[in-house]
């Protein structure tokens, strides 16, 4: 510094010191300074041992979390989807959780408080959705001589009042594709058989001791299951309704209005991480890493073949289809179009989870946040070709042909020819 006075030597060095004393308590990332930084560099997220939790367990592993100023989020197992639900309702500041992996349905059921103790609200929103398709249900292997796939009618011959269904919470969405399954097959899933509920890690071990007919869950249960020659898959999701919405990221209404920025934070890394599962290059590392102890503990093998959309069935199908797999982030998987979650409302009034009175538009504009998802795209980086135009998918159709389409709900119930309708 020849040439410039000592005391402007001094206060340029004062200055550099307290500049890299700020950098050093500032989190890092390229969107920690200023108005974007978090109000908090920590948050509790629940999960379940499912692979469309993938993204935020790659978040939490491949330090987007930490990238978007966020590093002392934890990603913490839970139990059962009504752990979840338990821990949500306790929230993060009292030992519980303040967001989740999540049945997209569950945030509206715990909302209006109708999955709640004592019927008690709890404001809940969704920020992204997490997958579309990836899903499955399994037949027993005492039945497989039957051939059951698409057509549940197969089945008929073997059921009665005591067989046995099993899903992972009422009104979640392994609820509604096995009912609807049935359904279409003219098997009433509330008069011709039973629906049970049974955690998606406990599915395997439960078909084991052979009370079970059938069950639904995500992965890897339905790959594990045939692996162990329990039973094989009639069919996966992506089949009954090609890329349908899965699970949602899911936040308690308080921790989003309390911090919005740490919302926006997360859900960018939730958004990245998903970019990164989807990318075919990273599916044999996302395998690795889910099933680690710390995350699933199952073998990778029993992962890696379905995400990467090589499906065998255990009944001598095999077949490669990428887009009947799991989508993190492909054709719009993470966005949270506010029309797929008025199919999940639709349904849950037809089976009697919701009252036909319900105000679907209230529920959606209250729990809905797609304008977060929105702000985060942008946050993260996200080419405007990759954000959708609007907040509807338009008319959807199902493998037996019948249509939803948003606009009229109403004539997509009407068609329906099995139904349980409560004005409870």
């Amino acid at each position: 510094m020849t040439g410039i006075p000592a005391t402007r030597r001094q206060a340029i060095a004062a200055t550099a010191a307290l500049l890299a004393a700020a950098r050093a308590t500032t989190p890092r990332g390229a969107f920690a300074q200023g108005s974007t930084a978090p109000e908090v560099r920590r948050a509790t997220l629940g999960y379940i041992a499912l692979t469309d939790a993938a993204p935020l367990i790659i978040a939490k592993e491949k330090g987007f979390f930490a990238k978007h100023g966020m590093p002392d989020v934890d990603v913490a197992k839970q139990a059962s989807w009504g752990a979840t639900r338990d821990n949500l309702v306790l929230g993060g500041e009292r030992g519980g959780i303040d967001g989740a992996h999540i049945l997209t349905p569950m945030p509206y059921l715990m909302h209006t408080g109708r999955v709640t103790q004592n019927s008690q609200p709890v404001p809940m929103m969704i920020v992204a959705r997490l997958n579309t398709n990836g899903q499955a249900i399994s037949v027993a292997e005492k039945h497989k001589a039957l051939g059951t796939r698409l057509d549940a009618a197969a089945l008929r011959p073997v059921l009665n009042a005591d067989s046995k269904f099993a899903m992972t919470f009422r009104g979640g969405t392994h609820d509604l594709w096995i009912r609807y399954w049935l359904a279409a097959g003219g098997i009433d899933p509330d008069r011709d058989v039973q629906t049970i509920v049974v955690p998606p890690p406990q599915m395997v071990a439960n078909m084991r001791v052979g009370t079970m007919d059938a069950f639904c869950v995500g992965e890897p249960w339905n790959a594990q299951l045939i692996n162990q020659r329990l039973g094989y898959s009639a069919l996966v999701t992506g089949q009954l309704w090609q890329d349908h919405p899965e699970k949602a990221f899911g936040l308690r209404a308080a921790f989003v209005q309390q911090n919005p920025r740490a919302t926006e934070a997360m859900t960018a890394a939730a958004i990245e991480a998903a970019r990164w599962c989807d990318t075919p290059a990273n599916h044999v590392e996302l395998a690795q890493i889910l099933g680690r102890r710390a995350w699933f503990n199952v073998p990778p093998n029993d992962i890696q073949g379905r995400i990467q959309g090589i499906f065998d069935f255990g009944d001598g199908r095999r077949v490669t289809d990428p887009n009947i797999a799991m989508k993190f982030w492909r054709d719009h998987a993470s966005y949270p179009f506010r029309s797929h979650d008025l199919w999940f409302l639709t349904e849950d009034i037809r089976w009697g989870v919701l009252p036909e009175g319900t105000d679907t538009a209230k529920l959606i504009n209250e729990v809905n946040r797609e304008d977060i998802w929105r702000a985060a795209a942008a946050r993260a980086g996200v080419p405007n070709a990759e954000v959708p135009a609007g907040t509807s998918r338009g008319r959807e159709t199902f493998f037996d042909g019948k249509v939803f389409d948003p606009e009229n709900p109403r004539a997509y119930l009407d068609s329906l020819s099995i139904k349980k309708l409560s004005a409870a």
